[in-house]
């Protein structure tokens, strides 16, 4: 069993695109795709921008506590493919500085006018723990 550290993972997640953002509804549990545009540090963190007026937006408000789940592609060999869940925090950003050291071109296909987009937020969830499965290892990783 091989045991990945938190920069080995974080760059396999990285190169996922897209993972299932949960968070809090009433008493439920709400998810929706998100892409994280390969912007996964090191030290935990993912960083995803939405629009003010949303539900998603409306529920980290009310309780920070969030989930991520993400899923790679089957290798070619025919292993399984990474599974990752992510437990932590969101904090909603709206400053333009912290959003333009985040920003990448692709986003324009959603946000037009940049970091600049009314009502554009940053979500940064900052990751408590991490459970992976790649393959036929697994490990958790506490950050």
């Amino acid at each position: 069993m091989t045991t990945l550290t938190l920069p080995e993972l974080a760059k396999k997640m990285a190169g996922i695109d897209f993972t299932m953002l949960q968070t809090h509804a009433n008493g439920q549990i709400a998810g929706r795709p998100m892409s994280n545009n390969g912007d996964v540090d090191y030290d935990g963190d993912s960083w995803f921008f939405t629009m003010e007026d949303t539900d998603m937006v409306r529920e980290i408000s009310t309780d920070p506590n969030v989930a991520l789940g993400l899923t790679g592609s089957k290798s070619l060999l025919g292993k399984p493919p990474l599974f990752v869940h992510v437990q932590g925090r969101a904090t909603l950003i709206r400053d333009r500085g912290t959003m333009a050291q985040h920003w990448v071109k692709d986003l324009e296909r959603w946000f037009e006018q940049g970091v600049d987009t009314p009502g554009l937020v940053l979500i940064h969830v900052h990751a408590s723990r991490i459970h992976y499965w790649d393959g036929e290892d697994e490990g958790e990783i506490v950050v």
